[in-house]
């Protein structure tokens, strides 16, 4: 089934989505061999991204977004991850930090920084992650600190925060931090912090396993001084701005994982009808007919689950417990996918001639970063036990 022939997608939805997979058929994918063997990073398509509205499509209209539905945004970042998983990833942590400062921000912050952000001119990263803190972002050792008085109030944030994608480029973080420590999640605070603020520091990018355009970093703060007016919201709200964020991500990388497996289905489906062993396509081996149709099975489940996140979203609803189904399916669904479509090309598919090795490299990360397949787990086993 085409990607964007699905049911609950809207004309409108598709003219949006084929848009930008003609631009990702025709740009991203001639390009991501390179970006991968090389480790260029991916923000070099931000321009034209931006010209399709893609920087801004988590974003509404009057701050400048495209205005356009969840779907037309999911659909769009699957036709991406089809051509280049990084260009995804890098997206990916850019909404990551606007959405941060579009749910935990006020009317004045939004007007600030988002619409520039939609436009591509300021990129966005989000700061969670610790060197310590694992899987339990709870368990936070960055500070924030308040010091002064009316318009001098301040907070001087210190700490470590590891694998901070597009940390280089950003034109500001939005950076999670106790401000008080003995609090546990209560104690987390949020803050916009401008990435040229004196005593940041960022390290060379992570030598990664794949997904090698979207440069990731460990990021240093060293008595930041940040004002009090860019919090989003009271202090002791960021962990929960922080959850609320991570619900939208993990579709995201849902659709990563979609995008990921649809493109390897495709190799391997156009390689069976054209590889001949003995005179004949190997697409009337059964054994490599059931490995096709496991493969697609599995996909669409991926899909079924992704889309019942998406419309609960589209609707306003929660959807807390579909978005981590879905990220937990789809995230090892396109890792089976893309081993399974590596295996069907034999040694060819384990050669860098052909992108299979990539698709299996980008694949992995998807169980790990935004909650890993274990946390997802836990999430769904809550919701039930709660049930």
């Amino acid at each position: 089934m085409n990607t964007l022939n699905r049911l609950g997608v809207t004309a409108d939805d598709r003219a949006v989505a084929d848009a930008v997979a003609r631009f990702a058929t025709g740009t991203l994918a001639p390009r991501a061999r390179e970006i991968d063997a090389h480790g260029l990073s991916v923000t070099c398509h931000v321009p034209q991204l931006a010209e399709l509205g893609v920087m801004g499509m988590n974003l509404p209209e009057h701050l400048g977004g495209a205005g356009v539905t969840p779907t037309a945004m999911l659909l769009s970042l699957v036709e991406i991850s089809r051509a280049c998983a990084a260009t995804s990833s890098m997206i990916g942590a850019h909404y990551l930090g606007t959405d941060a400062v579009l749910i935990g921000g006020s009317p004045g912050q939004h007007a600030r920084w988002l619409p520039r952000a939609a436009s591509g001119e300021w990129l966005a990263g989000f700061a969670l992650t610790e060197p310590r803190g694992g899987s339990h972002p709870a368990d936070l050792r960055t500070r924030a600190t308040r010091e002064g008085e009316g318009e001098d109030a301040h907070y001087r944030i210190d700490g470590v925060k590891h694998f901070i994608s597009n940390a280089k480029e950003a034109r500001f973080l939005v950076v999670f931090a106790k401000t008080d420590p003995d609090a546990g999640a209560r104690g987390v605070s949020a803050f916009v912090v401008e990435a040229d603020s004196p005593g940041i520091s960022v390290s060379s990018p992570e030598r990664l396993m794949g997904i090698q355009g979207a440069h990731a970093f460990e990021v240093a703060f060293d008595g930041v001084r940040v004002p009090a007016a860019n919090r989003l919201g009271a202090e002791g709200t960021g962990f929960k701005t922080a959850m609320k964020v991570l619900d939208n991500s993990r579709l995201d990388v849902a659709a990563t994982a979609l995008g990921i497996a649809e493109a390897a289905l495709a190799d391997a489906t156009r390689w069976m009808k054209e590889r001949q062993i003995g005179g004949e396509p190997i697409a009337g081996k059964q054994g490599l007919q059931w490995m096709l149709a496991d493969m697609k099975l599995r996909l669409e489940a991926s899909w079924g689950l992704t889309l019942q996140a998406l419309a609960l979203r589209q609707a306003g609803q929660p959807f807390t417990l579909q978005s981590a189904m879905a990220k937990l399916h789809a995230s090892e669904m396109a890792g089976f996918v893309a081993d399974a479509a590596l295996q069907i090309h034999g040694g060819y598919g384990y050669t860098r001639e052909m992108p299979l090795e990539r698709y299996v490299r980008d694949a992995r990360i998807l169980r790990i970063y935004e909650g890993s397949s274990e946390v997802q787990r836990n999430i769904i086993a809550r919701a039930v036990l709660a049930d």
